[in-house]
C-alpha cells in the first residue's frame, strides 16, 4: 500500500516538477523544452523594444502607447507565427497544452494578463507563469 503522505490530498497539491516542464510531459533539455527565464527575458526585451520604437514614431513615446502595442504584438503574431518577435527571434514559441492551435482567446487573455505584470512574476515549478496558466500555454524552445 502507498503511503498516503506522498500522494496531493487536496486539488491543487502537487509535488514539484524534477525539471521545468516534466507535469506536462515535456523534455528536459532541447527542442519542445519549456523556455528558459534568460531566454524568455531577452524575448520579453525585443518585444518591448519594438513597442517603444513604434510608440516613438507614431506617439512620441507614450508609455500607454507601449503597453497597447506590446499587448496587440503579442495578440497578432502568438496566432499567426506561434510566438512574438522577440520570442522567435530568440528560439520560443508559444503552444496550448491541450494541443493543436492556441486560437485567439488564448493570446489575449495570456497578453492582457501578461500587461498586469504581476501574473508573469508568479511561477510555478514548471517555469509557467499565472498569465499561462491561465491561458493554458507554455513557452517552449524552437
Amino acid at each position: 500500500m502507498p503511503d498516503s503522505s506522498s500522494r496531493p490530498n487536496t486539488f491543487g497539491q502537487l509535488p514539484p516538477s524534477k525539471w521545468p516542464g516534466e507535469r506536462l510531459g515535456l523534455p528536459r533539455v532541447g527542442p519542445s523544452s519549456v523556455g528558459r527565464p534568460w531566454r524568455r527575458l531577452f524575448g520579453f526585451a525585443i518585444d518591448w523594444a519594438i513597442a517603444i520604437g513604434v510608440s516613438r514614431i507614431f506617439f512620441n513615446y507614450d508609455p500607454a502607447a507601449n503597453l497597447i502595442i506590446f499587448v496587440v504584438l503579442q495578440i497578432v503574431f502568438i496566432p499567426t507565427i506561434g510566438a512574438s518577435v522577440g520570442h522567435r527571434l530568440v528560439g520560443l514559441r508559444i503552444i496550448s497544452i491541450h494541443g493543436g492551435w492556441v486560437g485567439l482567446w488564448r493570446p489575449v487573455v495570456r497578453s492582457v494578463l501578461l500587461a498586469l505584470a504581476i501574473p508573469a512574476l508568479v511561477w510555478d515549478s514548471d517555469q509557467r507563469g499565472f498569465h499561462d496558466k491561465v491561458a493554458g500555454t507554455v513557452l517552449i524552445r524552437r
